[in-house]
């Protein structure tokens, strides 16, 4: 199963692994309720930065109604010569596209597993996988101006400047499925 519509998306280092509802309430069991869930190592650091019990809450009600799989969190597990093995981070989208079919998304890894353009690749196939939905026009993500490795995912992905964010000190980056080569 390596495709975009499958239950999982696999790219060149990673296995993208979308959220259910029983996974994410063994993410808010703990890591060693998560490994045995998803049968990989959860490094005793989980989770990364910026992935909260309110954010894991905030998934779960989401989850309740079907039409949101694939629309929220999608877990970054490690591929190599061993198969798939540890989780890396998350990546994924607050939400199903809106009225416009603009969607969010986001991104955060363990810190070992930072700096090797792993965030960048998952980016790059969840935008592949949003823009696969016919009502998807745009995907925007928002970060601080200070996070330069956050900011370079998001232009390695195409994603250009687009102002203000939506909160304070926060700024806005899209790529639109117009400006798509």
């Amino acid at each position: 199963m390596n495709g975009l519509n499958a239950s999982y998306i696999d790219s060149a280092r990673l296995r993208l692994v979308p959220a259910t509802a029983d996974i994410t309430r063994a993410d808010l069991d703990g890591p060693e309720a998560l490994a045995r869930r998803l049968g990989l190592d959860v490094p005793a650091e989980w989770p990364p930065e910026l992935y909260s019990r309110h954010a894991l809450q905030l998934t779960l009600a989401l989850l309740a109604d079907a039409s949101h799989h694939g629309w929220t969190n999608w877990y970054l597990a490690t591929r190599g010569g061993q198969g798939v093995s540890t989780l890396a981070g998350v990546c994924g989208f607050k939400g199903r596209p809106d009225g416009a079919g603009s969607v969010e998304i986001t991104y955060s890894l363990l810190p070992a597993f930072q700096g090797q353009g792993l965030a960048s690749e998952a980016v790059s196939r969840l935008v592949e996988w949003a823009f696969s939905h016919p009502r998807v026009n745009e995907v925007s993500a928002e970060t601080f101006p200070h996070l330069r490795r956050s900011i370079a995912v998001l232009r390695r992905n195409g994603f250009m400047p687009a102002g203000k964010g939506s909160e304070y000190g926060v700024v806005r980056y899209v790529i639109s499925r117009s400006n798509l080569a």
